[in-house]
């Protein structure tokens, strides 16, 4: 087994939550609920990057910031319609999903 880092985000909403990250290029995983009716935790992921999102009370709070790195930031950027950055070690940008959860997401330089 690899060793990982899997962040865990809060989200209001997690089917919707997936329907935004899948637009970065995320796919549902799974999801777990204790019984019908109660709070949703799933997990999606990109290639090896994984994000656990979390309907649960105390789990995360909104306003978290994820460094995702990828391999065109620009495709990515495209999707959102939103410009890249030069910055020193690479070109980024950063979004805010629907639950105030921040990611800045780039692609390092060669």
């Amino acid at each position: 087994m690899d060793e990982e880092v899997i962040p865990i985000l809060r989200v209001e909403n997690a089917a919707a939550a997936v329907t935004w990250y899948e637009r970065l290029g995320f796919a549902q995983q799974w999801v777990h609920r204790f019984e019908p009716g109660f709070p949703a935790f799933v997990e999606v992921a990109r290639g090896g990057v994984r994000l656990f999102l979390s309907e649960h009370q105390g789990d995360a709070r909104p306003g978290t910031l994820v460094y995702l790195r990828v391999r065109d930031v620009d495709a990515v950027a495209a999707e959102f319609g939103v410009q890249v950055e030069d910055v020193p070690w690479g070109r980024e940008f950063e979004l805010t999903d629907p639950d105030g959860n921040r990611l800045r997401i780039a692609t390092p330089q060669s």
